[in-house]
């Protein structure tokens, strides 16, 4: 008595969650009674719920798959005529004159074949039927899951196929249920046993090349299933075949995964429940030929190497030979990180590459609160007005500035990683670990208002590092004067070292000098000067890079290195580490020999 209540109250909580469920992914290809590994013939109660039986007067005709609370998937070629009179859909159902205890039989109030179905082929041989009534879901009574579209079922995939047709061609009718494992057979290899042209691609196979195991009469429109992990997936619908069970000749049933959106565009409610079946290793049938089959080209992917990581700094030889001093128009490829950044459409700062989606430059370009969508970055370009064949436009999705005292630089992430070549490349950014001396020849570029020509080419300046004069050499860095022009802020200071170019300031104009740094340089027509006042300091003072170290690696991560990147140490300390290695293992090996000696 008390497993009864229990049992209907299972029953009860299973009808409400169905009615709220938006599809039948929470339920569906779940077969709690069907623990079976290998298929015998007559299937046990509950192990495929299912599976129904379509009934004209009393007489079983086709088969069928519970896909919903009110939905049975079944085959087009069951149904010449669409009058739902006289028939009856069971679920449920095991045996079909003895008692069924679990089974319920309902009418059907529409019946719906694919538009496309072709009876003289048995293409899109598929059709649904409403149900007049929902179904309670039991362990007895279950919707199936259904392969989606991009579902690869390899030849010898395991599949079983369930129904009361016939045991043979024309031959006895089962009373119980049956079921029968069968391998899916590749469609190549299913065309050439039934004749090219035969097998579409909304068709699947499966049966053995000996033979003596299919679906049969009476089992039309009945389910193919797989099982992926805990769920069966139903990949075909019974469709026809070569007589029933003949060597070569598979059986053939509608591919299900071809017909999801058509499903879904009859189901609106509580949809059925798509599952991609993905099977594993090669398809074995994809190297199957016979006469008149095109043959598959068949691709061998590339091996997968592991990409270099990207470095910085790089600047191509050929492009980039900077060792004299003077001012001169750039050329293109020379400085390969330089961007320019536009709003509305025109060039109002310059800036850096610094990693592989973002641009450094200076924040005074920008508002307190900046809207991204505003602002475009450019790369690759030296001429601001005229052809730029090595260009890339990029939009900015994020503008983050940092917030220390005094001067402070803007990152701005770019919607999408441009291209890397010999016209944009990211620059190694100084993080206080390389040393850039008195008297060291570094470069300023930019697009100066004004500056260039007509066409406003990159200009670019060298300058040298000097000693810095009343102010600290741990923050700023000092270099000969520099005159900048409005469209130069934001680019850089840029020193090498090595073979690598580094970042070592961000051009900015000290606020002490200007009366509003954010509104001159963001003022694309202002021409004011925005260096110091050569009067005022000998020098040039710009904030060095490593200042933001902390912001740049919390706002980029892990900063882009060198192709050749050289850690400091200290060579007597290695040799002392060395040495003394050296000492410990011989020490060992003496007291070894010691102790063998003793012995």
């Amino acid at each position: 008595m008390e497993v009864s209540k229990v049992l209907c109250l299972v029953t009860l909580l299973v009808a409400l969650f169905s009615k709220v469920s938006h599809s039948q992914l929470d339920v569906c290809g779940i077969s709690p009674l069907n623990t079976r590994i290998v298929g015998g013939q007559d299937a046990r109660p509950g192990s495929w719920p299912w599976q129904a039986s379509l009934q004209k007067s009393g007489r079983h005709f086709c088969g069928g798959s519970l896909i919903n609370k009110e939905w049975v998937l079944t085959a087009a070629h069951c149904f010449p005529s669409t009058s739902t009179s006289n028939l009856l859909v069971y679920l449920g159902r095991q045996n079909q004159q003895g008692s069924n205890p679990n089974e319920v039989s309902l009418t059907v109030t529409q019946i719906i074949c694919h538009p496309n179905y072709i009876r003289s082929t048995s293409d899109n041989d598929m059709c649904l039927l409403k149900l007049s009534s929902s179904v309670t879901f039991t362990n007895y009574i279950r919707p199936v899951c259904l392969a989606a579209q991009g579902s690869s079922f390899y030849a010898g995939t395991t599949s079983w196929v369930t129904g009361w047709g016939t045991l043979s061609s024309e031959g006895s009718v089962p009373q119980i249920l049956q079921e029968v494992d069968v391998p899916v057979v590749g469609n190549r290899q299913c065309n050439c046993n039934y004749g090219v042209g035969t097998i579409t691609d909304n068709m699947i196979c499966a049966g053995l090349s000996a033979g003596g195991k299919d679906s049969c009469q009476g089992d039309s429109g009945g389910p193919l299933v797989s099982k992926q992990g805990t769920r069966w997936i139903q990949s075909g619908v019974v469709s026809f075949g070569n007589s029933c069970a003949l060597a070569n000749f598979p059986g053939v049933y509608a591919r299900v995964s071809q017909y999801q959106t058509w499903i879904n565009s009859q189901i609106t409610s509580a949809q059925p429940g798509f599952i991609t079946f993905s099977s594993n290793g090669t398809d074995s049938d994809l190297s199957v030929t016979c006469t008149a089959l095109p043959l598959v080209r068949i691709t061998t992917p590339p091996p997968t190497t592991t990409p270099a990581p990207v470095v910085c700094g790089s600047a191509s030889p050929s492009l980039n030979s900077r060792i004299g001093g003077g001012s001169s128009l750039a050329t293109a490829g020379l400085w390969p990180w330089i961007a320019s950044l536009q709003k509305n459409g025109a060039h109002v700062c310059g800036g850096t590459l610094v990693a592989v989606d973002s641009v450094m430059s200076d924040a005074s370009c920008f508002s307190s609160q900046p809207n991204a969508s505003q602002w475009t970055v450019i790369l690759g370009r030296l001429k601001q007005n005229g052809s730029n064949p090595n260009e890339v436009t990029l939009n900015v999705i994020n503008i983050t500035m940092s917030n220390l005292t005094g001067n402070n630089v803007a990152i701005l992430r770019l919607a999408s990683k441009p291209k890397l070549s010999n016209y944009i490349q990211p620059i190694c950014l100084d993080q206080g670990t390389s040393t850039f001396s008195t008297g060291t020849k570094c470069w300023v570029a930019g697009w100066g208002t004004g500056q260039g020509g007509a066409e406003q080419v990159l200009q670019e300046f060298q300058t040298s590092v000097v000693e810095c004069v009343n102010v600290s050499s741990t923050e700023n860095i000092c270099t000969e004067p520099v005159t900048l022009l409005q469209g130069d802020v934001g680019g850089p200071l840029m020193c090498k070292q090595g073979n690598s170019w580094f970042q070592t300031a961000v051009l900015t104009v000290d606020s002490s000098n200007t009366t509003s740094s954010n509104t001159t340089s963001t003022n694309s027509t202002s021409k004011a000067r925005l260096s110091r006042s050569p009067r005022a300091s000998p020098n040039q003072v710009f904030t060095k890079t490593s200042h933001f170290k902390d912001f740049l690696t919390s706002t980029l991560g892990t900063l882009l290195f060198p192709a050749t990147t050289i850690t400091p140490t200290t060579p007597s300390a290695s040799l002392a580490h060395s040495s003394f290695s050296l000492f410990l293992v011989l020490l060992f090996s003496l007291s070894s020999v010691l102790l063998l000696g003793w012995d």
